[in-house]
């Protein structure tokens, strides 16, 4: 058997992306808000449903950008400690001071719930994470938000694509984030999106991500978050396919569905939501459990990940000690299985068979 990792990156037709080269060597423009840069952002507005767009070179520096547009640049920011650690260390590098709460246990993401006793008087935001593309709470965290005066971010790296209520999940928020890194739904190589709801907030970023200037006018602070044309160009290639990519992964999320024994835990979607089939966590009983699995898989050459481990409130380097007993629980039991559209069947069954054996 071939190796199988969690992820295979979608490339498309070569000489789709070839003509798009053509394009750039005619113009000569590589980067600097090129032509097929605002192309890609007008389509993916259009394919999203969503306004105020801005193609920037990756997810983290996205967070970045979209507290440095909301003028959030110091104080307390709460946020979940079941993510990729970027949504953390985005926080740290904008000097301010994350508060983890702990997440709900059947949708992954923050618990809204809990969220209202953590505000303090120096809280600024909320950073929320639509957790392997499943919707947070959004109506409960918009009135805890306008109650306390406090704005609200979404990292949606795993929402491409996703709709709640009929609503693009991107649309909800203040800013809401994107990563199209190469191991993403959609990717553009290296890539990220940074989505405001207000045109004013939509202006900064377009200063921010150049360096805080139009052409000799430098009127505030900023940074070099600018992509590339040949990052637009795989998103123009990408763009095309991504119905039919969504659709394939699909037919694999319903395969591990049917196949994996029930004591395994997996995502519950709720019927609201339209989904992108990002991801298929599976939670086994304990870790114990989890790295036997992972050991018998990889003695398969079968390579799945630990989404997402540690609990980002254990990292080393936090200095504040905050208890998320549900977040470090799953984060020590929880891994992904490989998940692409051209996985075969009969891998889907092994994986399963080896999955479903450990979980007895």
């Amino acid at each position: 058997m071939d190796k199988i990792y969690v992820t295979r990156t979608f490339m498309p037709p070569l000489e789709e992306y070839e003509t798009y080269l053509e394009k750039i060597w005619q113009s000569r423009q590589l980067t600097n808000q090129g032509p097929l840069l605002v192309e890609l952002e007008e389509k993916l507005q259009s394919y999203l449903q969503v306004e105020n767009l801005h193609f920037v070179t990756n997810g983290t520096l996205a967070l970045q950008v979209a507290m440095q547009a909301l003028d959030i640049n110091q104080g307390d920011i709460i946020t979940t400690p079941f993510s990729y650690v970027a949504t953390t260390s985005s926080i740290l590098w904008e000097r301010c001071r994350p508060l983890f709460v702990d997440i709900d246990p059947e949708t992954l993401c923050i618990d809204a719930d809990k969220i209202e006793a953590a505000v303090t008087s120096d809280t600024k935001a909320i950073m929320a994470v639509h957790v392997f593309g499943n919707p947070c709470d959004v109506e409960k965290i918009e009135v805890i938000a306008k109650k306390h005066s406090l704005k609200v971010i979404y990292d949606a790296a795993h929402a491409f694509g996703v709709e709640y209520k009929g609503k693009s999940l991107l649309s909800y928020g203040d800013i809401s984030t994107c990563s199209f890194h190469a191991t993403k739904l959609f990717h553009t190589i290296e890539g990220g999106a940074v989505i405001a709801k207000e045109k004013n907030v939509s202006d900064r970023i377009e200063l921010i991500k150049r360096f805080g200037h139009d052409a000799d006018n430098h009127s505030m602070l900023g940074i070099n978050a600018k992509a590339s044309e040949f990052q637009a160009a795989m998103g123009l290639c990408n763009l095309k396919h991504i119905d039919d990519i969504i659709q394939e992964r699909k037919r694999v999320f319903e395969t591990y569905g049917s196949l994996l024994s029930s004591k395994i835990k997996t995502l519950t979607i709720p019927p609201q939501v339209k989904y992108n089939y990002g991801y298929y966590p599976a939670v086994m009983e304990n870790e114990q459990q989890l790295l036997a699995t992972i050991h018998d898989l990889n003695s398969s050459n079968i390579f799945p990940r630990r989404y997402f481990y540690p609990s980002l409130n254990e990292l080393p380097y936090i200095s504040d000690k905050f208890s998320c007993p549900i977040s470090e629980k799953i984060s020590r039991s929880i891994m992904c299985l490989p998940m692409y559209g051209d996985l075969a069947d009969e891998d889907i069954r092994k994986i399963c068979e080896i999955v479903n054996h450990n979980a007895k």
